[in-house]
């Protein structure tokens, strides 16, 4: 929680107590009510308001008039008014701001945001023949260090996260708090100069994700030298905002097994696409910051579920993709049938976690068995890593999000971080191996992780 939403959270659950057991009225009753609301209406102006504290506010304004005013009040409002205050105190901690972690490598962390059209592409998802591919995809990259420089928001607009919530059966305004959170990254930042240029990887979300859910993992990345370029594929993200305000939800038919296997090669055209788009900004970039900085000779692919098979089919089809991570995902089609020629790294779980979670035992099976069957088919180096205790979701920014989800089932019963050091530790390593040509004693047996089940090829 931010500073003054803790102070007035403490200044309501005083003012309850003092209520409940100083019942005589003084003259420090009368300040108290004024600086509760005072109290509330700084933290609306300074920190902005969000519907966790909407209790509270309401609380604020009820004692800060019987304190005001001298109102008096029954003994038998004493339980509701109680239950009001453990329930304002509650909702902000459940639905926290969060606090992403600060990268643990050696440079500071710059961020872009460019709107892309595909004019050569139909748009397979509308009706419409002069429709065509849009796409909004946002960089992270080595930075100079800002001093004083604020850091971008997590969500720049919380329209764009609405669709999320509606997928998860809940209010539209849900997670509108995320756009209070930020991670590491300063808007705009100068790229850092250790480097003439800095190898690319392009990250793939997941079937009904969005760009920043594995914001922690790409700031690591980008903490070690890496330039990171994460794509909203329209109409398989939750919802993709674009500049002039319009929003496109997920596209229904996303739910169905079926559809989903056909569009990956189409999903996996956006990754081609987006490369090709670097490969623009290098020599000319409209922001007039990373030109010249890119090294597209040099370039990897990651992905989480859905961006796993697209990573993967990514890998396929367009031989400019020099290394592949593929994260806990079932592999189809071409990539099933004719395996994939660069090395990649298989990130995933054991089936007794995935039973845990709730997956059917179909679900496990497919998920594994064309893992390792795509992985047996390597020509070249492959690793298949599995975490034990790590649910589906803890390869992503969701542990972070609210204490709750490990109450809920959401995540698994391994330590969050634990399960994020497991997780970029090993991409790190494996894309440094094969693009930056650096030692990566993990992918050669060393075992700084026991509880993880480790094959190479």
């Amino acid at each position: 929680m931010r500073t003054l939403e803790i102070t007035l959270l403490l200044a309501i659950v005083s003012a309850c107590l003092m209520w409940a057991f100083l019942p005589n009225r003084a003259n420090w009753a009368r300040w108290l009510g004024l600086i509760l609301l005072l109290m509330a209406a700084a933290q609306i102006v300074f920190e902005g308001p969000r519907w966790q504290i909407y209790p509270a506010y309401g609380l604020a304004c009820l004692f800060g008039f019987i304190f005001l005013f001298g109102l008096p009040v029954r003994s038998l409002f004493a339980l509701p008014l109680g239950i009001l205050t453990l329930i304002s105190a509650s909702l902000p901690a459940v639905f926290s701001i969060p606090h992403l972690p600060h990268p643990t490598g050696p440079y500071q962390v710059g961020t872009l945001t460019y709107e892309w059209m595909d004019a050569s592409r139909p748009e397979i998802y509308t009706d419409d023949p002069n429709d065509r591919r849009a796409l909004m995809v946002q960089i992270w990259y080595p930075a100079k260090p800002t001093p004083g420089a604020i850091p971008a928001a997590y969500i720049p607009d919380a329209r764009a996260l609405q669709p999320l919530a509606q997928l998860l059966h809940l209010p539209t305004f849900t997670l509108n708090h995320l756009t209070y959170a930020r991670g590491n990254a300063i808007p705009s930042a100068s790229v850092a100069d250790a480097q003439p240029k800095y190898p690319v990887l392009i990250f793939s979300h997941g079937r009904g994700g969005y760009r920043q859910h594995n914001t922690w993992e790409i700031e690591e990345l980008v903490s070690h030298g890496y330039i990171v370029a994460a794509i909203d594929h329209t109409y398989a993200a939750s919802g993709v905002l674009f500049p002039d305000g319009r929003l496109v939800p997920m596209d229904a038919r996303m739910t169905e097994r079926g559809f989903i296997n056909s569009v990956i090669p189409y999903l996996a055209q956006d990754a081609s696409f987006v490369l090709n788009q670097l490969i623009a900004i290098n020599r000319v970039d409209p922001n007039g910051i990373l030109a010249g900085r890119l090294d597209t000779e040099r370039v990897g692919i990651f992905g989480l579920s859905l961006g796993g098979s697209t990573s993967s089919q990514a890998c396929h089809d367009d031989l400019r993709f020099k290394a592949c991570v593929v994260m806990d995902v079932w592999m189809v089609g071409d990539v099933l049938r004719d395996g994939v020629k660069q090395p990649t790294l298989f990130l995933t779980r054991d089936a007794a976690s995935m039973k845990q979670e709730g997956w059917t035992q179909a679900d496990i099976d497919e998920t594994l068995n064309t893992m390792q069957a795509v992985y047996e088919k390597l020509p070249g180096d492959g690793y298949f890593v599995q975490v034990p205790g790590v649910f589906h979701t803890d390869f992503s920014d969701a542990p972070l999000l609210s204490p709750l989800t490990r109450a809920i089932g959401l995540t698994g019963p391994i330590d969050p971080a634990r399960a994020h050091a497991i997780t970029s530790k090993y991409t790190l390593e494996f894309f440094d191996r094969y693009l930056s040509n650096k030692p990566a004693p993990l992918l050669d047996g060393k075992i700084d992780f026991p509880e993880v089940i480790f094959r190479k090829r």
